[in-house]
């Protein structure tokens, strides 16, 4: 379901959570009753987007149903037609040919039913046998229960899939007895498996996070499981869950029916607690229906995630035509929500990406969509250029605001990496000790990104290499301390571990710069990190980019290639393909 806002941003502005109580049911919602339908005078232009995903105006979360049909790219995603805060939510729809540029339609789906008249919320779209979609998504209805529904397309024959019907038999699936029904919301893609299709929904039981199972054989009449597919203590609401096959044997995406001796399966869930998100790799047995995460996924807050910033209710797919299992997130703003109102719109949708499971077969790989490319313009490319330390250098020849670098470090040894602390178990907390300018053996060494000309301004995406007992250990860390002079913004110090093997003695780096968000990937993709940042004085022409290292160990930019970034159609309504 949406995130009303980064809890961390409450924190700043003076915010707090309110707790409705509706005939017994319990919600917490931010909500803004004299805002919400404030409509943007003038969408201010500064800090907007140049090739992420978002609307014209006002305010956008989750990203509901991806699919691909009728030679179209469909996204739908949570929106306020009428300001930029959260509330009046509907489907807005929109469809591409190549998940670049975009057309907007009308919404798909809003308020209408008994149904979901306080609500039309998350959920996922299915392409049944025959080639028809539908879509379950989560409806308030008259008693303010979370309850599944579904829609339709008015007419298979249009491509667009403009309009969308709503049955009367509606709903599917009602929370059962000793089910949340505050807290059961965001039904998955389905899967085919013995003779029944499948779904979870995401819930609570106290502080236990559950996927509840519900199994139909004619996708109408559902019956919840005796057992969850998967729960676990102390881990609070499972809002967004995603569950998906995975091939051992490649890049290649599946279908999300596929089973078999070659697959593994992962569980996304999206954690209400944190506003951050983990996964688990394992095994799923469609005989009793249980998904066991093997022993190298932590089943928890400490587990792995797709991204480890502002990244939040994350929606897969399996696109056909190419055979990838393709990956949306949603980026929410990091300001404050005045800021929001003046400048009239809120939310992007990050970069699809492409997720694949490593040749260990323990973690998901991810990378933007080969798509993205085809907007690089402007190159410059160097080669052995040797950075020592304290040295920072300058890439010209692009535009630093809107622009996609890939670099790849390298360093003569390892033997100046300073010793690792077991008790450093927080990446974040670590990268906020341990900042670009703190000097150390092997690093802190990458790009400052969105940098003003005397550096009073810079978000620095940068590694550091730390020696355990055993091994090296690699931070990589995206910190927004230093990112601008404004005040009232949450600023921090994003960070994950990157499991990666350095005998090689290279690491590997891009990061995509597009005026207020900074989307790294490091190593091929094995840890990834989205930040929001709003630079006063590092904007459009006046924003520059640096490759630097404050390590003792000199580090060289063995290779490095930037371009500018053109800006695609972005969502101009009446622009056809």
């Amino acid at each position: 379901m949406e995130v009303l806002q980064f809890l961390s941003v409450f924190m700043l502005v003076g915010c707090c959570f309110v707790l409705l109580f509706n005939n017994g049911v319990e919600g917490s919602h931010k909500i803004y009753t004299d805002l919400q339908s404030k409509h943007a005078v003038k969408v201010n232009q500064l800090h907007r987007t140049g090739f992420h995903f978002q609307p014209p105006s006002h305010w956008i979360n989750d990203p509901n149903a991806p699919m691909y049909y009728g030679g179209f790219y469909h996204l739908f995603y949570q929106y306020n037609p009428k300001g930029a805060v959260w509330g009046n939510i509907v489907w807005a729809h929109s469809v591409s040919k190549d998940l670049v540029n975009w057309e907007a339609l009308e919404p798909a789906i809003y308020p209408t039913k008994p149904f979901d008249i306080n609500g039309c919320w998350s959920g996922s779209a299915t392409i049944l046998p025959g080639n028809k979609p539908i879509i379950l998504y989560t409806g308030l209805d008259t008693q303010n229960r979370q309850v599944q529904n579904y829609a339709i397309p008015a007419n298979l024959s249009d491509p667009y899939l403009r309009k969308w019907i709503k049955p009367d038999n509606n709903p599917l699936v009602f929370p059962g007895h000793g089910v949340n029904a505050s807290a059961f919301r965001d039904p998955t893609t389905a899967w085919w498996a013995d003779g029944h299709w499948r779904i979870i929904v995401g819930s609570r039981r106290k502080h236990r996070g559950i996927a509840y199972l519900y199994r139909s054989k004619d996708f109408m009449k559902w019956t919840q499981a005796q057992h969850p597919l998967h729960s676990a203590a102390n881990t609070g609401m499972w809002e967004c869950p995603d569950f998906f096959p995975v091939s051992i044997r490649g890049k290649n995406g599946l279908e999300t029916s596929v089973n078999g001796e070659h697959v593994k399966h992962v569980l996304k869930v999206s954690l209400d607690v944190t506003r951050y998100e983990y996964y688990t790799v394992g095994t799923y047995w469609p005989e009793i229906d249980r998904y066991i995460p093997e022993n190298t996924s932590a089943d928890g807050w400490s587990g792995m995630r797709y991204d480890y910033g502002n990244f939040y209710a994350s929606k897969t797919f399996f696109d056909a035509t190419t055979n990838r299992r393709i990956l949306w997130g949603w980026a929410n703003e990091s300001d404050a929500v005045d800021h929001d109102i003046a400048k009239g719109w809120a939310g992007i949708q990050a970069i699809p990406r492409v997720l694949w499971l490593d040749r260990c077969g323990k973690q998901l790989l991810q990378w933007p969509i080969e798509e993205l490319e085809s907007l690089r313009t402007e190159n410059v490319q160097w080669s052995n250029h040797e950075l020592s330390m304290g040295s920072h250098a300058e890439i010209t020849g692009i535009t630093p605001a809107q622009a996609d670098v890939e670099v790849t470090f390298s360093f003569p040894s390892l033997d100046k990496a300073e010793p690792f602390d077991p008790s450093w178990v927080d990446a974040q907390q670590l990268c906020s000790q341990k900042g670009s300018s703190v000097q150390g053996g092997v690093g802190p060494f990458g790009l400052l990104t969105l940098a003003s000309e005397n550096l009073e301004e810079y978000t620095p995406v940068f590694f550091r290499v730390f020696k355990d007992k055993f091994k090296h250990v690699v931070l990589m860390c995206s910190d927004a301390k230093s990112s601008s002079l404004k005040r009232g913004l949450y600023k921090p110090s994003f960070a994950g571990f990157v499991n990666v093997d350095l005998s090689d003695g290279k690491l590997s780096l891009r990061t995509l710069i597009d005026h207020s968000v900074v989307e790294s990937f490091g190593a091929e993709g094995r840890t990834c990190i989205t930040s929001r940042v709003y630079p006063t004085l590092a904007v459009l022409g006046n924003a520059h980019l640096y490759a630097f290292n404050n390590g003792t160990e000199s580090v060289t930019v063995e290779k490095l290639n930037a371009w500018s970034m053109k800006k695609p159609r972005m969502n101009e309504e009446g622009n056809r393909f």
